[in-house]
Protein backbone atom coordinates (compact mmCIF):
# COMPACT_ATOMS: atom_id res chain seq x y z
CA UNK A 1 0.00 0.00 0.00
CA UNK A 2 1.40 3.49 -0.93
CA UNK A 3 -1.64 5.66 -0.22
CA UNK A 4 -2.73 7.35 2.85
CA UNK A 5 -6.47 9.41 2.88
CA UNK A 6 -6.87 11.35 5.94
CA UNK A 7 -10.30 12.95 7.48
CA UNK A 8 -9.45 16.37 8.46
CA UNK A 9 -11.24 17.49 11.71
CA UNK A 10 -9.89 15.43 15.17
CA UNK A 11 -7.60 14.18 12.47
CA UNK A 12 -5.50 16.62 10.74
CA UNK A 13 -6.18 19.64 13.01
CA UNK A 14 -7.43 19.94 16.37
CA UNK A 15 -10.49 21.33 15.30
CA UNK A 16 -13.74 18.95 16.64
CA UNK A 17 -12.28 20.31 19.97
CA UNK A 18 -12.48 24.32 19.31
CA UNK A 19 -16.02 23.20 17.66
CA UNK A 20 -17.35 21.80 20.41
CA UNK A 21 -16.30 24.60 22.84
CA UNK A 22 -17.81 27.14 20.50
CA UNK A 23 -21.09 24.88 20.88
CA UNK A 24 -20.81 25.09 24.43
CA UNK A 25 -20.62 28.87 24.45
CA UNK A 26 -23.07 29.26 22.22
CA UNK A 27 -25.30 26.89 24.11
CA UNK A 28 -24.39 28.90 27.71
CA UNK A 29 -25.68 31.84 25.95
CA UNK A 30 -29.11 30.58 24.64
CA UNK A 31 -29.89 27.88 27.14
CA UNK A 32 -29.51 25.15 24.91
CA UNK A 33 -28.77 21.66 26.86
CA UNK A 34 -26.88 18.50 26.22
CA UNK A 35 -24.71 20.58 23.53
CA UNK A 36 -22.30 17.91 24.01
CA UNK A 37 -24.10 14.62 23.51
CA UNK A 38 -25.53 15.76 20.38
CA UNK A 39 -22.21 17.45 19.18
CA UNK A 40 -20.58 13.85 19.60
CA UNK A 41 -23.41 12.66 17.47
CA UNK A 42 -22.18 14.78 14.50
CA UNK A 43 -18.83 13.98 14.59
CA UNK A 44 -18.03 12.67 11.14
CA UNK A 45 -21.63 14.04 9.56
CA UNK A 46 -21.92 16.70 6.97
CA UNK A 47 -23.48 20.06 7.36
CA UNK A 48 -26.90 18.50 6.22
CA UNK A 49 -26.92 15.76 8.28
CA UNK A 50 -25.95 17.72 11.37
CA UNK A 51 -28.25 20.25 10.53
CA UNK A 52 -31.06 17.28 11.06
CA UNK A 53 -29.36 15.61 13.74
CA UNK A 54 -30.07 19.38 15.72
CA UNK A 55 -33.85 19.80 14.54
CA UNK A 56 -34.52 15.90 15.28
CA UNK A 57 -33.05 16.55 18.72
CA UNK A 58 -34.90 20.07 19.24
CA UNK A 59 -37.52 20.60 17.39
CA UNK A 60 -38.61 21.47 13.95
CA UNK A 61 -38.91 24.94 15.00
CA UNK A 62 -34.87 24.95 16.91
CA UNK A 63 -33.32 27.92 15.11
CA UNK A 64 -30.17 25.87 13.95
CA UNK A 65 -29.16 28.24 10.86
CA UNK A 66 -28.81 31.18 13.54
CA UNK A 67 -26.93 29.42 16.12
CA UNK A 68 -24.53 27.68 13.70
CA UNK A 69 -24.11 31.13 12.23
CA UNK A 70 -23.36 32.05 15.39
CA UNK A 71 -21.01 29.59 16.31
CA UNK A 72 -19.23 29.98 13.19
CA UNK A 73 -18.26 33.54 13.68
CA UNK A 74 -16.59 32.07 17.09
CA UNK A 75 -14.54 29.30 15.26
CA UNK A 76 -13.51 31.76 12.99
CA UNK A 77 -12.40 34.15 15.21
CA UNK A 78 -10.62 31.79 16.86
CA UNK A 79 -8.91 30.40 13.85
CA UNK A 80 -7.74 34.21 13.26
CA UNK A 81 -6.44 34.56 16.59
CA UNK A 82 -4.34 31.43 15.90
CA UNK A 83 -6.00 29.01 18.31
CA UNK A 84 -6.87 26.25 15.94
CA UNK A 85 -3.30 23.61 16.24
CA UNK A 86 -2.33 20.69 14.11
CA UNK A 87 -2.35 17.78 15.59
CA UNK A 88 0.87 16.61 16.85
CA UNK A 89 2.71 14.52 13.93
CA UNK A 90 0.73 15.41 11.56
CA UNK A 91 3.36 17.30 9.45
CA UNK A 92 5.99 14.74 10.07
CA UNK A 93 3.60 12.40 8.91
CA UNK A 94 2.99 14.03 5.70
CA UNK A 95 6.86 15.11 4.66
CA UNK A 96 7.66 11.38 5.61
CA UNK A 97 4.65 10.41 2.72
CA UNK A 98 5.96 12.76 0.65
CA UNK A 99 9.56 11.69 0.56
CA UNK A 100 8.18 8.25 -0.20
CA UNK A 101 6.23 9.12 -2.65
CA UNK A 102 2.71 7.67 -1.36
CA UNK A 103 -0.29 9.54 -2.63
CA UNK A 104 -2.09 11.36 -0.08
CA UNK A 105 -5.49 12.87 0.10
CA UNK A 106 -7.95 14.11 2.32
CA UNK A 107 -11.78 13.06 2.39
CA UNK A 108 -13.75 15.51 5.37
CA UNK A 109 -17.11 16.04 5.10
CA UNK A 110 -16.68 20.11 5.54
CA UNK A 111 -17.14 21.85 2.66
CA UNK A 112 -14.09 21.77 0.11
CA UNK A 113 -13.93 25.38 -0.13
CA UNK A 114 -12.98 25.28 3.93
CA UNK A 115 -11.16 22.33 3.49
CA UNK A 116 -8.88 24.85 1.51
CA UNK A 117 -8.60 27.65 3.36
CA UNK A 118 -7.68 25.79 6.41
CA UNK A 119 -5.33 23.96 4.50
CA UNK A 120 -3.88 26.61 3.25
CA UNK A 121 -3.59 28.77 6.98
CA UNK A 122 -1.31 26.14 7.74
CA UNK A 123 0.66 25.80 4.26
CA UNK A 124 -0.84 22.16 3.84
CA UNK A 125 -2.64 22.14 0.61
CA UNK A 126 0.54 20.86 -1.46
CA UNK A 127 1.18 18.24 0.85
CA UNK A 128 -1.77 16.39 -0.83
CA UNK A 129 -2.94 15.12 -3.94
CA UNK A 130 -6.85 15.09 -3.50
CA UNK A 131 -8.99 16.96 -1.65
CA UNK A 132 -12.84 16.09 -1.44
CA UNK A 133 -15.10 17.75 0.73
CA UNK A 134 -18.31 16.68 1.90
CA UNK A 135 -20.23 19.16 -0.77
CA UNK A 136 -18.96 16.95 -3.45
CA UNK A 137 -20.57 13.96 -2.44
CA UNK A 138 -24.33 12.88 -2.32
CA UNK A 139 -24.04 10.84 0.68
CA UNK A 140 -22.37 12.05 3.84
CA UNK A 141 -20.12 9.37 6.45
CA UNK A 142 -20.75 6.40 7.17
CA UNK A 143 -22.15 5.90 3.70
CA UNK A 144 -18.48 5.12 1.50
CA UNK A 145 -19.21 7.31 -0.92
CA UNK A 146 -16.46 10.09 0.26
CA UNK A 147 -14.20 7.04 0.31
CA UNK A 148 -14.53 5.48 -3.17
CA UNK A 149 -14.58 9.15 -4.80
CA UNK A 150 -11.47 9.99 -2.85
CA UNK A 151 -10.06 6.45 -3.92
CA UNK A 152 -11.12 7.21 -7.64
CA UNK A 153 -9.88 10.19 -8.01
CA UNK A 154 -6.26 9.08 -6.92
CA UNK A 155 -6.52 5.95 -9.05
CA UNK A 156 -5.96 3.64 -6.29
CA UNK A 157 -8.18 0.32 -5.38
CA UNK A 158 -10.03 1.22 -1.91
CA UNK A 159 -8.23 -2.22 -0.87
CA UNK A 160 -4.55 -0.87 -1.32
CA UNK A 161 -5.34 2.46 0.36
CA UNK A 162 -5.15 3.49 4.45
CA UNK A 163 -8.04 5.96 5.72
CA UNK A 164 -6.85 7.65 8.92
CA UNK A 165 -10.41 8.23 10.82
CA UNK A 166 -11.15 9.60 14.21
CA UNK A 167 -14.98 9.78 14.00
CA UNK A 168 -17.08 6.14 14.43
CA UNK A 169 -19.08 7.98 11.18
CA UNK A 170 -15.95 8.19 9.97
CA UNK A 171 -14.59 4.77 10.68
CA UNK A 172 -17.67 3.43 9.16
CA UNK A 173 -17.45 5.02 6.02
CA UNK A 174 -13.76 3.97 5.04
CA UNK A 175 -14.69 0.06 6.56
CA UNK A 176 -17.39 -0.16 3.90
CA UNK A 177 -15.63 1.25 1.38
CA UNK A 178 -12.73 -1.38 1.05
CA UNK A 179 -10.28 0.58 2.86
CA UNK A 180 -7.95 -0.48 5.88
CA UNK A 181 -9.55 1.72 7.99
CA UNK A 182 -6.95 3.32 10.84
CA UNK A 183 -8.64 4.78 13.66
CA UNK A 184 -6.53 7.94 16.03
CA UNK A 185 -9.04 8.30 18.45
CA UNK A 186 -9.52 12.17 19.25
CA UNK A 187 -13.24 13.13 21.71
CA UNK A 188 -14.42 9.97 21.51
CA UNK A 189 -12.84 6.62 22.45
CA UNK A 190 -12.34 3.30 20.53
CA UNK A 191 -15.60 1.04 21.27
CA UNK A 192 -15.84 -3.12 20.50
CA UNK A 193 -17.64 -1.89 16.75
CA UNK A 194 -14.51 0.59 16.39
CA UNK A 195 -12.26 -2.32 16.95
CA UNK A 196 -13.47 -4.98 14.84
CA UNK A 197 -13.86 -2.62 11.96
CA UNK A 198 -10.70 -0.77 12.36
CA UNK A 199 -7.42 -2.54 11.03
CA UNK A 200 -5.74 -1.17 13.44
CA UNK A 201 -6.07 1.94 16.03
CA UNK A 202 -3.68 3.91 17.27
CA UNK A 203 -2.79 6.55 19.92
CA UNK A 204 -1.31 9.02 17.88
CA UNK A 205 -0.21 10.35 14.55
CA UNK A 206 3.28 9.59 15.20
CA UNK A 207 2.56 5.73 16.11
CA UNK A 208 0.80 5.32 12.83
CA UNK A 209 4.10 6.86 11.10
CA UNK A 210 6.45 4.46 13.16
CA UNK A 211 4.37 1.79 12.09
CA UNK A 212 4.78 2.85 7.97
CA UNK A 213 8.12 3.55 8.12
CA UNK A 214 9.54 2.38 11.11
Amino acid sequence: MQCVVFDMDGVLFDSEALVLQCWEQTAKLHGIPEIQEICHRCLGSNADMARQMFLEKYGADFPYDTYKAEMSAKYWENVEAGRLELKSGVREMLTALRAHGWKTGIASSTRAVIVRKEMQHFGLEQMFDQIIGGDMVQHSKPNPEIYQTACRELGVLPAEAYAVEDSYNGIRSAAAAGMQAIMIPDLLPPTPEMEQLAAKIFPSMGEFQQFLFG
